[in-house]
């Protein structure tokens, strides 16, 4: 188990997450987007908001790929803005 694997293990133990229902990968990929679109400090907050959401029940079953798109997007929505490093 590698050091990502064993935080997320521990930090779902902690917070009473059953990690079977957490996609690291997609949620890592999600982050990637944000962060290269967006902005760096965007991914935390957007994983944050993404959290709230599906805590709420509000998050929509392909929340992530529609993240994903949006940050993709930004760019091209946004002109004459870079993402911010």
């Amino acid at each position: 188990m590698n050091v990502l694997e064993q935080w997320t293990a521990r930090v779902c133990a902690e917070l009473g997450v059953d990690p079977a229902l957490l996609d690291r990968d997609a949620v890592l990929d999600m982050t990637k987007d944000v962060a290269h679109g967006v902005a760096r400090p965007a991914a935390p907050l957007t994983a944050y908001l993404l959290g709230l959401a599906q805590g709420a029940g509000t998050a929509p079953p392909d929340a992530l790929a529609r993240i994903s798109a949006l940050a993709e997007a930004w760019p091209k929505e946004q002109p004459g803005t870079m993402p911010e490093q």
